[in-house]
């Protein structure tokens, strides 16, 4: 399960990954456990963090795009998988302050002659998660 903070609330979220749509890594409200921020500090320590990020290179710009999220999706399904019953991931980030985006770039080659763009993409900042644990 994946929580993140609003406000004095905390919330599950699922990814909301689309390409489309490249500018933040995107998580959305899925109702399934709401706590109020005193009570998710009282039933929850922090037991260890990562930090998840991602990169992808390539000459069609939708393929490095989705390439970037679909690591990253990787990413975040590993430590799901990874957590003891009753853990659960916390979005570090502050949304408005340092939240993930995803940052590219083109640059122009030759090759044998030709003009060619090559695209890249990365997550900048990285996506701070919380492991936390049932106290």
């Amino acid at each position: 399960m994946i929580l993140r903070r609003y406000g004095s609330r905390v919330l599950s979220v699922t990814p909301n990954f689309d390409s489309r749509a490249m500018t933040e890594i995107g998580f959305v409200r899925d109702g399934e456990i709401a706590l109020e921020l005193d009570e998710f500090t009282a039933r929850f320590e922090r037991v260890a963090g990562r930090e998840l990020g991602a990169e992808a290179k390539g000459d069609v710009q939708a393929d490095v795009e989705e390439a970037v999220l679909a690591s990253l999706r990787a990413q975040i399904e590993e430590l799901l998988a990874g957590l003891e019953p009753g853990e659960a991931l916390l979005i570090e980030n502050e949304m408005g302050v340092d939240q993930p985006k995803t940052r590219g770039r083109q640059a122009t080659i030759v090759v044998e002659g030709e003009n060619r763009l090559v695209f890249e993409y990365a997550v900048d900042p990285p996506l701070r998660l919380g492991i936390m644990r049932p106290k």
